[in-house]
């Protein structure tokens, strides 16, 4: 069984998967459903994503807004990365707030980031990153948030990180909530 620890930020969660190790290897299960019964938690897996970033590459702040948002279930199978929810839930007490952690392979941990919230990560070593989504990527749905808002004062442990031109483009914190409000 695994350890579901909850964050300062409801709804985010840490898990911990109970790891086997002997002079072979290791074995963990790194999914199951029975982990969510007892949680009221969107987790009904419909897509499977993998990326491979390079160390110092940065990727988000991003998020599906409407019908397609998006829960996601995140960790990382090779390498490590600093991972980052953002609160953008509309009358959340915790809107604005961001929860972080270093999701590793050798330790295993995955995060739920439930519907509502930004979502991005910096590569701290070579990573390959997998994640489950509770809805299907949308384009038109598509947000971001703006990676180095001075006022989220996110410190992503990367110096000079690689950031995508889009990245770079999304609106600050500030500028969603006057737009947009919230999701």
């Amino acid at each position: 069984m695994a350890q579901l620890v909850q964050t300062p930020i409801t709804g985010v969660l840490e898990i911990f998967p109970k790891k086997f190790l002997d002079k072979r290897g290791y074995f963990f299960e790194s999914y199951r459903d029975d982990w969510f019964d007892d949680l009221d938690l969107d987790h009904r897996w419909i897509q499977d994503n993998q990326s491979f970033s390079a160390a110092g590459t940065l990727r988000g702040l991003h998020f599906q807004r409407g019908e397609f948002s998006q829960a996601k279930l995140v960790r990382v199978i090779q390498g490590s990365v600093l991972d980052v929810a953002v609160d953008l839930r509309l009358g959340s007490p915790t809107f604005g707030q961001w929860y972080s952690t270093i999701l590793d392979a050798d330790k295993s941990n995955i995060l739920y980031v439930p519907n509502g919230f930004a979502h991005g990560f910096a590569v701290l070593e070579d990573a390959i990153f997998v994640y489950k989504c509770s809805n299907y990527y949308d384009k038109t749905s598509e947000g971001g948030i703006l990676w180095s808002d001075p006022e989220l004062a996110i410190d992503w442990g990367v110096a000079k990180p690689l950031v995508s031109e889009k990245d770079e483009l999304w609106p600050t914190l500030n500028e969603f909530r006057l737009v947009e409000g919230g999701l």
